[in-house]
C-alpha cells in the first residue's frame, strides 16, 4: 500500500475509472450481442432497432475515451455490415 497522500488519491482514482470503464464496456458488449443475436435469429426490424443502440453505446464509449475513435468505428462497420446481410 503507498504511503504518500497522492499515491493513495491516485489509487483511489484509477479504481474509480476502472469501474466505470468496465461498466461502459460491458454495456458496449452487451448491446453488440443483442445485434449478433437478431441476425441469428433473422429479425431484420430488431436488429436494425439493436443496431442503433449498439451505434450510440459504442459512440458514447468513444466520446469517453473507453475506446479509441478506430476501434468504435471498426465496431460500428461490423455490425453495420452484419445486419446489412439481411437484406
Amino acid at each position: 500500500m503507498a504511503n504518500i497522500k497522492s499515491a493513495k488519491k491516485r489509487i483511489l482514482v484509477t479504481q474509480t475509472k476502472t469501474a466505470r470503464n468496465k461498466s461502459i464496456k460491458s454495456a458496449v458488449k452487451t448491446a453488440m450481442k443483442k445485434v449478433e443475436a437478431a441476425v441469428e435469429a433473422k429479425n431484420k426490424e430488431e436488429a436494425q432497432a439493436a443496431l442503433t443502440a449498439a451505434i450510440s453505446a459504442i459512440s458514447k464509449a468513444a466520446s469517453k475515451g473507453v475506446y479509441h475513435k478506430n476501434n468504435a468505428a471498426r465496431k460500428v462497420s461490423r455490425l453495420t455490415k452484419l445486419v446489412n446481410t439481411l437484406a
